[in-house]
């Protein structure tokens, strides 16, 4: 689907972005192995979550959804069924890896799979650690790609050092231990999003944190609760940006998720001089939540690296779109994950933005970017990646004449309404 898009003068106005997708997913997850009943409030029913939904109805939990609400009956970590078809799960890298993990607890087989962009994303991540733990898994490339088939095994607790900080490998190894005998361990070289350990707990699990090393008992159980799920902060940096960048804008986004191992957009942007304010801030709830305003801005060139990439990785398509408006060189880097997102991320965030006037070069891992660029109305494409459509939307609502966005339709992945609010930001 293609989309055509022209300058916007300011945005101003208030939005609630979408339900965070992070957390979104594993809330159905884990009410899904949970015992009883879990409610969830602000549910993202973006396609990426609606999977996630598909795959656990077809494991025989009664899943109920209207809109942003949504009741999962819980069968309890043993309570699932064998799907007599494959669980297909869209373009949905967290379905896929979490799945593994509490698929690794089962005696029975199962078969996931997904659309051509997983086809293309290494698994051996998770199913490495995972075989460690017992689980028999088998798989095109040696278990590298899907179609996966796997099913638990004995399993029994490891202290698994993961080479990269990812929420995703940490989560299915954590997930795994729950019917482990024995305790799991997982060490990052760094601290990832840290979603699965704070709703662990607000399902009733024990789970212990020393340093950069998180682990669980096996034999734990998990008990039905209610899920407030905030906005989505990976959601939220796009209007972010676009308040920053967009001549005359004043732009408030109601009720953001404010995980601090999240956060890592804000403290960029703030670096780079962004004029942003915090209002309603609670930190009481397992997962904090505040009001954010930004507005236009002066932008500055920074360095982007280290132990502040695991905090961002998903928002650094945006802050290179912010960078070619700033002042200066931006460097980011220590983002070799990029390559193996839904698409290579710094192959396409470089090309896009180069057919649009940007000053902006890959490099093994990352980009090197020199602002201040006038940016042009191009042909673009997003790859169908979603943060890759919504990040060259935003593009061309700073460039000079009609920007054609191909393959648009992949936005709604994570933001549905994407469009609507940018269109209701402009017209206020």
């Amino acid at each position: 689907m293609e989309k055509h898009l022209t300058p916007i003068k300011s945005l101003t106005g208030a939005i609630k972005v979408p339900g965070d997708k992070s957390i979104s997913h594993r809330a159905v997850m884990f009410g899904s192995i949970a015992d009883g009943k879990t409610t969830i409030n602000g549910f993202l029913t973006g396609e990426d979550c609606l999977s996630t939904i598909s795959c656990f109805r077809k494991l025989g939990v009664n899943i109920q959804q209207d809109n942003d609400k949504v009741t999962v009956e819980g069968k309890g970590i043993t309570g699932l069924q064998p799907s007599s078809e494959e669980l297909y799960v869209g373009n949905s890298g967290t379905t896929i890896r979490l799945m593994m993990g509490i698929l690794a607890n089962t005696t029975f087989r199962s078969v996931l799979t997904g659309d051509e962009s997983i086809a293309k994303r290494p698994m051996n991540r998770v199913t490495k650690p995972l075989k460690q733990i017992g689980a028999l898994i088998e798989g095109n490339d040696s278990g590298n790609k899907v179609p996966l088939h796997i099913q638990g095994g004995r399993t029994k607790g490891i202290h698994y050092p993961s080479p990269i900080a990812s929420a995703q490998v940490k989560s299915a190894i954590l997930l795994a231990g729950l019917k482990a005998e024995g305790t799991t361990y997982v060490t990052e070289p760094s601290k990832s999003r840290d979603h699965t350990e704070r709703m662990l707990e607000a399902f009733g699990v024990e789970v212990d944190e020393k340093g950069l090393t998180v682990s669980v008992a096996g034999g734990q159980e998990l008990k039905g609760t209610h899920v407030e799920v905030p906005g989505d902060i990976s959601s939220a940096a796009f209007f972010l940006v676009a308040g920053a960048i967009i001549p005359n804008s004043v732009i408030t986004l109601k009720k953001v998720g404010l995980n601090p191992t999240r956060t890592g957009i804000l403290d960029v942007l703030r670096d780079m001089g962004a004029d942003i304010t915090y209002q309603n801030v609670n930190d009481e709830a397992s997962e904090p939540y505040g009001d954010l305003i930004i507005k236009t801005s002066s932008l500055k060139g920074a360095v982007i690296e280290g132990d502040l990439i695991p905090r961002l990785i998903d928002e650094i398509p945006i802050i290179a779109l912010a960078a070619t408006q700033a002042e200066g060189e931006t460097i980011i880097k220590d983002a070799h994950e990029l390559r193996v997102k839904e698409t290579d991320r710094i192959a396409t965030v470089v090309n896009e933005l180069k057919k649009m006037g940007a000053d902006i070069e890959a490099t093994e891992d990352g980009m090197i970017i020199n602002g201040k660029s006038l940016l042009k109305g191009a042909s673009v494409q997003s790859y169908g990646d979603h943060r890759i459509g919504m990040m060259l939307s935003i593009a061309a609502c700073i460039a000079e004449g009609e920007t054609t966005l191909s393959r648009s339709e992949a936005i709604a992945v994570s933001y549905p309404s994407f469009f609507d609010q940018l269109n209701k930001l402009s017209q206020a």
